[in-house]
């Protein structure tokens, strides 16, 4: 049996016991030029791609950080961080061109490309021990990293300066910045805490030297919800270390905490005032920054007005601020005082400038005062006079007292080199120390030496008078003349007493029986009676004679007619 021709089919061969099948033929088809095997390289190019792509669109902004030094940052080590967790890594250390500080290379992640802004802020977080706390305890046994604060607002940045200090406020804190403006820093620094009612609701957290140098812009700021206590009317003063105070009330003593003691601190109040409709509506750009809390709620006007005082006494005790009272309330402050000489009087006299607030004097009278005079002229005609008073007598301070007086000579008001001069009155120790030079002058025109001379010589006279012979003879005559008045009274005594006795008793015994003679029963008296009441009838009958007589004179010829 032949074998089938190669071309002929592909069928199988047929079968010995089955010859009539046919035999099948094989079919010749082009191979493709393709194969499966390029797919595998090709579509790991493609996942290379993408993942390259991936890489890089996902890659985060690369920052350049400037510090002074690089102490505990490690390239390829030290994190960057922001509320700890981890955003970036540090990727190299170089040191500047000028070798003042060191370039900190990190990349960050993708999401805090939009947080890079000139406001964000870098530092590095390390342990530190200061007076306002502790922080950074964690990088003991973590190490240290580079801190973040991101900003969103401002233009884009990669190139920083890094903090030396961490900062006392970041952004992820809510709350709000005030600007307090103070003559001087005081013991104030950054961190010093801010009390209200003796809680902390926020701290300092910068300050500035102002441009005209004439002040220091000290930056507060006060946590949410407390900075909601900040109205048009808040006042800030100084509450650092202790304030002593010595007045007439005793001793005081005033401090917020033990921390304000070490590093400083301000205090706010809201204090009640009479005055509401002066308080703005809006908050001001700065507040004042208050010495004391007596100076923060005391009242200020804008209105000030100077004056002089000359004063002719010493002044020592009265300083620059000293307080200037008008009825117990301040009014105003002391602000110069100088030593003039009178070379015309030969005198020295002293001229103090003051500043008051006229506005702390409220006008009670519904009558309005003068428009051409001036509160303190109109004052001053009434008897306003300034006198140098003791503020207290354990420290000799003094202070400018403004008073009315009644008994006061009348003057106006005066200028000196374009100020208004307050007459002056002495202070009271002046008074009374010219009373007594007064009576010293008076002493000094006795003429003492001639009355010594002559008490001298009534002296002398007096001596020769009590040693002279005719004193001595006097007194022994006058001695045998009180020995003759005793005998006398002796005798006295012994014969004319009794006798003057039994005379008292006659007496007696006469005025006894005088007495029973004119009393109201004895028969004396009772005729005495009868006879006046007779005399009276007679000169009864006499009055009623002379009338007719005076009315008839004929009846004395012719006797008393008929009918008559």
């Amino acid at each position: 049996m032949s074998e089938p021709r190669q071309g002929q089919g592909n069928a199988p061969r047929g079968s010995a016991n089955n010859p009539s099948e046919p035999v099948p033929s094989a079919v010749a088809r082009r191979r493709s030029s393709l194969s499966l095997v390029w797919l595998v390289p090709l579509v790991a190019v493609a996942i290379g791609v993408w993942l390259a792509v991936k890489t890089l669109a996902e890659k985060g902004p690369t920052v350049r950080v400037e510090f002074k030094t690089a102490s505990g940052i490690s390239a390829g080590q030290t994190k960057v961080k922001f509320k700890d967790v981890e955003i970036g890594q540090v990727t190299s250390i170089d040191v500047s061109g000028d070798l003042k500080t060191v370039i900190v290379t990190a990349e960050l992640k993708h999401a805090f490309s939009e947080f890079l802004t000139e406001n964000t802020r870098f530092w590095v977080e390390r342990p530190r021990v200061t007076a306002s706390g502790v922080s950074g305890l964690d990088t003991l046994l973590s190490g240290a990293y580079i801190a973040l604060d991101p900003g969103t607002e401002g233009r884009s940045m990669r190139d920083f300066k890094g903090l030396e200090v961490p900062p006392i406020i970041t952004t992820s804190e809510t709350g709000e910045m005030f600007t307090l403006r103070a003559p001087s820093l005081g013991s104030l620094n950054i961190g010093s805490p801010v009390y209200y009612r003796q809680i902390q609701v926020g701290q300092v957290v910068g300050y500035t030297l102002d441009t005209d140098k004439q002040a220091v812009s000290i930056e507060v700021f006060l946590a949410a919800p407390h900075d909601a206590l900040i109205t048009p009317n808040t006042r800030f003063w100084n509450a650092s270390g202790i304030d002593f105070s010595l007045s007439g009330a005793g001793l005081k003593v005033d401090t917020q905490s033990l921390l304000s003691i070490l590093i400083g601190g301000v205090a706010l109040d809201n204090p009640d005032t009479l005055d509401l409709d002066t308080v703005p509506d809006t908050l001001p750009d700065t507040f004042p920054l208050y010495p004391t809390r007596e100076a923060a709620y005391a009242k200020t006007y804008s209105r000030k007005e100077r004056y002089l005082l000359f004063v002719e006494g010493s002044v020592r005790g009265l300083r620059l601020g000293s307080q200037v009272l008008l009825k117990g309330i301040d009014i105003g402050r002391v602000l110069d005082i100088q030593l003039q000489f009178d070379t015309e009087h030969l005198r020295f006299r002293i001229p103090v400038l003051i500043e008051i607030e006229p506005d702390r004097i409220g006008i009670a009278s519904d009558q309005p005062l003068p428009a051409q005079k001036p509160l303190i002229a109109h004052m001053v005609d009434q008897g306003l006079r300034g006198q140098i008073k003791s503020g207290s007598l354990v420290t000799g301070e003094l202070y400018v007292d403004l008073d009315l007086y009644a008994d006061v000579t009348p003057e106006q008001l005066q200028r000196y080199n374009g100020y208004e001069v307050i007459p002056t009155i002495p202070t009271t120790l002046e008074a009374l120390t010219t009373k007594v030079n007064n009576v010293l002058d008076k002493l000094e025109a006795v003429p003492i030496a001639q009355i010594g001379r002559d008490l001298s010589e009534t002296a002398s006279g007096v001596n020769q008078l009590v040693n002279s012979k005719e004193l001595t003879g006097a007194i022994t005559e006058l001695e045998s003349t009180l020995t003759e008045v005793r005998k006398i009274a002796a005798r006295l005594n012994e014969d004319i007493a009794p006798e003057l006795a039994t005379t008292l008793k006659e007496t007696s015994a006469t005025l006894k029986s005088a007495k029973a003679m004119i009393s109201d029963s004895s028969p004396v008296y009772i005729e005495m009676q009868r006879m006046l009441r007779e005399v009276s009838t007679a000169a009864r009958s006499v009055r009623l004679m002379a009338d007719y007589l005076q009315r008839h004179p004929e009846a004395l010829l012719q006797g008393k007619g008929r009918g008559r």
